[in-house]
């Protein structure tokens, strides 16, 4: 039986949802331009404590092997980089979003987190790999993908009497049925709301159904493959994990080949690891 919510209520849900912290959207602004000069972007982060324990904790790694000895902001963000720099501010923000638990989908706290985590990383190995243009773009896509369980999470424990119906069927219908609208399209609308690029939006709504999407079609498949990637390793696998199917035309679209999957998964692995590191304190559950 379906319930009496409507799309506003959820897109009213969707609008409760924080912003992402000023420092971090300056920073952010800052390193959209290719000739950003670093110094302005630690300027930035500076003010901000949080991100400036992030950025140092990150420098001073043992993957980058300078530990202890890099002692300010501006020295970080050189050892770094841009590129690091920027993943690590939405990666941060994201995460603060996603790691709470989510008990609709029966997902512990950091579950979901370190779900998109992996997602997005998969989706731009993908790129990647094939030297397609496009991997920032994949990789927040990935990160964001299931952003509309959060408002979502609320209402399915409404429904847990009435879970018996939901082991059979695909996960989606259900949450049509019940809602008039999925996690993967509500996330879309979050994502109109954040004045996000149309390829983020496409690739969201789309993730678990590539063959609907007429545009940016590789993105999606990047996502949903990824995805499929982070379901079979059991990471932020919750009610609805095993719920969906790995379409073989994603596949085909890609050119992705059987061998490439236990790549795909040895390069997520490693990289979440790297991420635990730095986000650890904002990512509970890790």
């Amino acid at each position: 039986m379906a319930m009496k919510v409507t799309l506003e209520q959820l897109i009213r849900a969707a609008g409760e949802l924080p912003p992402m912290p000023q420092a971090a959207q300056k920073a952010l602004q800052l390193i959209r331009d290719p000739e950003v000069n670093m110094g302005e972007v630690a300027a930035v982060l500076a003010v901000d404590q949080v991100l400036s324990g992030l950025v140092l904790r990150m420098a001073n790694s043992a993957f980058y092997g300078l530990p202890g000895r890099v002692v300010t902001v501006h020295q970080a963000v050189m050892v770094l980089g841009s590129n690091a720099v920027r993943d690590m501010l939405l990666a941060s923000t994201v995460a603060g979003y996603l790691s709470r638990p989510l008990p609709g989908y029966a997902l512990p706290g950091g579950a979901l987190w370190r779900h998109a985590l992996g997602v997005a990383i998969g989706a731009r190995w993908i790129f990647e790999k094939r030297r397609w243009k496009g991997t920032d773009e994949v990789y927040y896509a990935g990160l964001l993908c299931d952003i509309g369980k959060l408002p979502f999470e609320k209402l399915l424990r409404g429904v847990q009497a009435e879970a018996g119906e939901w082991l059979h069927g695909s996960f989606l219908e259900m949450e049509r049925q019940y809602f008039g609208i999925d996690h993967a399209l509500l996330g879309a609308e979050i994502g109109r709301r954040w004045h996000l690029p149309d390829e983020l939006i496409t690739a969201i709504a789309h993730h678990h159904q590539p063959a609907t999407a007429s545009q940016y079609r590789e993105m999606v498949a990047a996502v949903h493959v990824a995805d499929a990637a982070m379901m079979m390793l059991g990471v932020g696998v919750g009610v609805d994990g095993l719920r969906y199917r790995l379409d073989g035309d994603a596949l085909d679209l890609l050119g992705f080949e059987e061998s490439e999957m236990e790549e795909l998964i040895r390069q997520v692995t490693d990289q979440i690891y790297l991420a635990e590191l730095f986000l650890s304190d904002r990512a509970p559950g890790w």
